[in-house]
């Protein structure tokens, strides 16, 4: 070996990159594969009702289904009153009118008494919350009979302010529970500096606590428009024909021929597209809100 050879630096070959262990690897594949697996099987009985509506009503009442026959307008012509039926909407309306006026009135309601509970808490806080959430541990067939005497006594049967007024004491204990812990989350140092630039309660809330907490107000005015917008009891024993709201014409279409199942899905996917076309306008802070205090 020559002097010059020697006196070279002598260099290690390069380490081989470290692998991912195969087990958490597998793992992760495994539980994507039956994440997609749980949401095509939650998918497949929105997709079938989808399909339903657009069949005839003799091809949606056959047993086993006829998965290749020939699709129709029809179910959508009779639910929309081509076909010389109710209208819908009048209860479209009413639905519209009760759910945003009830999910309003609930936020109205829901934002002073949750900031009186988290950023200026009162004694024995925990136990008022316990108290607004046990309302909704009563049954609702259990208070159906006084509400309808009620109603009946004071002349607002099929009135739909009466259901705004039932809507926002159903929805109102949950949604104070669910901005309690979002209000929580809200910095003291915000409010006390507002108060010292001499700002009122009604300016604190509009204008500090409102834009900050809005992911964790969008989530329970969603879950409230929903729960407004699907009810059914009170609405059917509480209206008739002025105050109709979307879910009960939606049953008028059960007949006792035993043909109604097209006319049941379409008036179904029409009725379920403001819920739907509500929840994607607010997914992100749908999200950002059921998720907000998860994780400290």
């Amino acid at each position: 070996m020559s002097t010059a050879t020697a006196d070279l630096p002598r260099t290690r070959p390069a380490a081989a990159p470290a692998r991912a262990p195969r087990g958490p690897r597998r793992r992760g594949t495994a539980l994507g594969l039956l994440a997609w697996v749980l949401g095509i099987l939650a998918f497949l009985p929105i997709a079938w009702m989808v399909l339903t509506s657009f069949h005839s009503e003799p091809d949606a009442a056959k047993n086993p289904p006829a998965l290749g026959a020939s699709l129709t307008l029809d179910a959508y012509r009779d639910f929309f009153g081509s076909g010389g039926g109710a209208s819908p909407w009048p209860a479209l309306l009413n639905s519209a009118v009760a759910s945003l006026a009830s999910t309003l009135l609930v936020l109205v309601l829901a934002l002073p008494a949750a900031y009186a509970l988290s950023l200026r808490p009162v004694r024995k806080w925990t136990d008022v919350l316990f108290f607004f959430l046990s309302t909704k541990m009563l049954p609702v067939v259990a208070g159906l009979l006084p509400i309808y005497l009620f109603a009946k006594n004071t002349g607002f049967l099929d009135n739909i302010w009466l259901l705004v007024i039932l809507y926002t004491s159903m929805n109102l204990p949950i949604a104070v529970w669910m901005m309690q812990s979002f209000l929580a989350e809200v910095p003291t140092a915000l409010i006390e500096a507002a108060q010292l630039d001499g700002a009122r309660l009604p300016t604190i809330l509009a204008r500090v606590v409102a834009p900050i907490a809005l992911p964790g107000i969008a989530a329970p005015s969603l879950i409230c428009f929903i729960f407004s917008w699907n009810e059914l009891l009170f609405a059917r024993v509480l209206s008739g024909v002025v105050a109709e709201t979307a879910p009960v014409f939606l049953t008028g279409f059960i007949t006792s021929q035993g043909l109604f199942l097209a006319k049941v899905c379409a008036a179904s996917l029409v009725i379920s597209l403001p819920v739907l076309a509500a929840g994607f306008a607010a997914q992100d802070k749908l999200v950002q809100g059921l998720s907000l205090g998860a994780v400290k």
